[in-house]
């Protein structure tokens, strides 16, 4: 399965053999696995990259990510683990988590900050055929 194929069955609300979309599940545990977005958000403080996180929760503009800074902050080992789940390579996948990370990470705030005892599984669930939706053709926020 192709990462266009993933994307559009999130968008589409399409399954796998188990019933749970890959995607959903693939940032689901990318978050469970970091501590959710407070543990996420410490892990971009340490790798020197907290503004742009902190731009992301902050009720202001989204500061964007290259690839190459995903990869750095997240490590190879779990872009890697992102990129099997979804049927892709890692490059692929850090693209993937620069365009797409700091939307989810936005949505997921909608107060403008992290609250660390949330469970951010259904908000994912909610959120990802809208911000999928740019796929065909809708306007892109930075």
């Amino acid at each position: 399965m192709s990462l266009i194929d993933t994307l559009l069955g999130a968008l589409t609300g399409k399954t796998d053999a188990s019933g749970a979309n890959p995607l959903q599940g693939a940032l689901t545990g990318l978050l469970t696995q970091n501590g959710g977005l407070q543990g996420m958000m410490s892990k971009f403080s340490q790798g020197g990259l907290g503004d742009i996180f902190s731009s992301w929760t902050g009720m202001g503009d989204n500061k964007a990510i290259s690839p190459d800074q995903v990869q750095n902050v997240l490590g190879s080992d779990q872009v890697q683990a992102l990129a099997s789940k979804l049927g892709v390579d890692s490059s692929q996948a850090s693209g993937f988590l620069a365009e797409y990370l700091p939307k989810i990470v936005d949505k997921l705030t909608p107060a403008g900050q992290v609250d660390a005892g949330a469970d951010h599984s259904q908000g994912l669930a909610a959120l990802l055929p809208s911000l999928l939706s740019s796929l065909g053709g809708g306007s892109r926020q930075a």
